[in-house]
């Protein structure tokens, strides 16, 4: 049975693929302008998080599934970056809010290295 730390990025991701899924217009709006294809991307990081879910919780493709989803962190932060830096587009979230993503997802990224590095 998977650890504790290894259910929980699971299911923070697998809740964050179904979201993609079904909220997303709301991921749209939150893509930079100067990116294309916003559907798209929505769409295929919707299925890397999915996949990363689920490989996460497999010992044997643990440890790629989580450098997996460090890279998926990394190449998203622009998208919080520009929440944060827009906030009137995000009325109905307060901005404390909007810039606490930034220090969270460096703190998820450490989350996830440091899982996946624990012993089985």
């Amino acid at each position: 049975m998977p650890r504790i730390p290894i259910l929980v990025i699971s299911l923070f991701f697998l809740t964050g693929s179904i979201a993609h899924f079904l909220l997303t217009d709301f991921f749209i709006k939150i893509m930079p302008d100067y990116l294309s294809y916003h559907w798209e991307i929505v769409i295929a990081s919707g299925v890397l998080e999915l996949l990363g879910a689920i490989a996460i919780l497999i010992p044997k493709s643990r440890l790629l599934a989580g450098y997996g989803l460090i890279i998926l962190c990394v190449v998203v932060f622009p998208a919080n970056v520009n929440m944060a830096l827009h906030p009137e587009k995000f009325a109905e979230i307060p901005v404390v809010f909007l810039y606490l993503r930034l220090p969270l997802q460096i703190l998820l990224i450490w989350f996830i290295w440091w899982a996946i590095r624990l012993p089985d």
